[in-house]
């Protein structure tokens, strides 16, 4: 065979073993379909019985028997409440995770569906109405459906999935651990070792049908900043006689500001400073000793983010000290970047293509919100992705977070149908 026809043979070989991952396995697709009205039951009841962070004990038993009821190697009470199901397939080869986030929270809903949520909880010392107003029951939803699929065609399997169960990816509460770091620290990586990880977020901006992706940075790191100025008291009437720490805060956002508009390279990626809390004072009449701000950083380039905190780190007690105050400021890191790995979006791309077709899979930009996927896409390869859940023709949807958050269920099938051929096409692939 010469060396021309072996050129042909490969890119033969390879254009078909390309169309072959592009196709939906027949047995998946019908059980999907057969499945659908199962995990929209699910979702119902998830989100009829929302729990907050690390307070997902219910939603955990329910998950847990469902994946024991399978067959599946359970384990409970991973980071506190969370469920990792271990399916092993009938070949030996590596392992993928695929990972659903269970927790809701502290919103009032008020969308008008025959299951909505009349659930109330403390939250802060606080009694609150507790939603799924962010769509992890569908998450779980669709991730237990797909346990149920990959379960009964082991035989297709060459390989490990893990299914991981995530509590409190909106944040544990003040002064506990939890979400996908704690999983990390507890070994949900480990025994068998993870070699790719793979999760979509529901969009209640996205129609139904359509899927959301972007390799490299698509959602930010996010840091809790907290700045504190110290001043010196005086009467209103003689500013003179006192240093004021609010005129120092409002430099200092001043300031911070120019870091964005005027150190960052913007046309890399975005980034965003916001101060959303400032408190000082009790009175008209007196310049207060002190002042507190509290904000939020948004990268989604790690070069950006090194760039933005140390010049945040330099500026802060800089600019008290040139007003006659002092200053400090420290973070507090929420998530890293969102980042998905090039070459597995690339290799998994044909997949998503195939069965949501090539025109309803959008290359989109990046967003600023953040997650906690991010810690798993440190330590191995992940793919995260949008699954829409907007009501074809609908012209405006309630974002994420609100109290009139509403999901199309029928968008549900898709993800569990991308999720399991996802998972059989990167195993069988190596």
């Amino acid at each position: 065979m010469n060396t021309k026809t072996q050129s042909i043979l490969f890119v033969l070989l390879f254009t078909f073993c390309a169309i072959q991952a592009q196709e939906i396995d027949p047995k998946i697709n019908a059980m999907a379909d057969k499945l659908e009205g199962k995990v929209i039951e699910w979702r119902r009841d998830f989100h009829q019985n929302p729990e907050l962070s690390n307070r997902e004990f219910e939603t955990s038993k329910k998950i847990a028997k469902h994946l024991k009821g399978l067959g599946l190697e359970v384990t409970e009470n991973v980071a506190k409440t969370g469920v990792v199901g271990v399916l092993k397939g009938d070949k030996p080869g590596k392992t993928v995770a695929l990972r659903a986030d269970i927790d809701a929270l502290p919103v009032t809903e008020r969308a008008d569906v025959p299951f909505k949520s009349t659930v109330k909880a403390t939250f802060l010392d606080t009694e609150v109405g507790v939603s799924h107003a962010c769509g992890h029951d569908t998450h779980t939803a669709i991730l237990m459906g797909v346990a149920e699929i990959l379960t009964k065609h082991k035989d297709k399997i060459n390989g490990t999935v893990k299914f991981i169960f995530q509590p409190a990816e909106e944040g544990p509460p003040p002064g506990e651990e939890g979400g996908a770091k704690l999983m990390i620290k507890e070994g949900v990586l480990k025994n068998p070792d993870v070699d790719a990880i793979f999760g979509l977020h529901i969009n209640s901006g996205t129609e139904v049908g359509k899927i959301r992706y972007k390799p490299g940075g698509t959602m930010a790191a996010v840091e809790r900043f907290v700045i504190n100025v110290k001043g010196k008291q005086t009467h209103g009437s003689a500013p003179w006689t006192g240093v004021d720490p609010i005129l120092i805060s409002a430099k200092i956002i001043d300031g911070l500001q120019t870091i964005i508009s005027r150190e960052s390279p913007l046309v890399n990626e975005a980034a965003v400073i916001t101060v959303g809390k400032i408190t000082s004072g009790v009175r008209f009449n007196i310049i207060p000793e002190s002042a507190e701000m509290i904000g939020t950083v948004r990268t989604l380039d790690p070069k950006m983010r090194e760039l933005i905190i140390r010049r945040m780190t330099e500026m802060v007690p800089s600019i008290a000290k040139t007003y006659g105050g002092e200053a400090t400021i420290d973070f507090q890191n929420n998530t890293s970047i969102t980042y998905n790995d090039p070459d597995l979006v690339k290799k998994m791309l044909p997949t998503i293509q195939g069965i949501a077709g090539k025109e309803n899979v959008i290359l989109s930009k990046a967003t600023t919100g953040g997650e906690d996927f991010s810690y798993f896409q440190e330590v191995v390869p992940g793919f995260y992705f949008f699954l829409g859940g907007k009501s074809p023709g609908s012209e405006k949807a309630a974002p994420h977070h609100t109290p009139d958050f509403y999901i199309d269920e029928s968008g549900l099938k898709l993800g569990v149908k991308i999720m399991s051929q996802l998972t059989l096409d990167y195993l069988n692939a190596q």
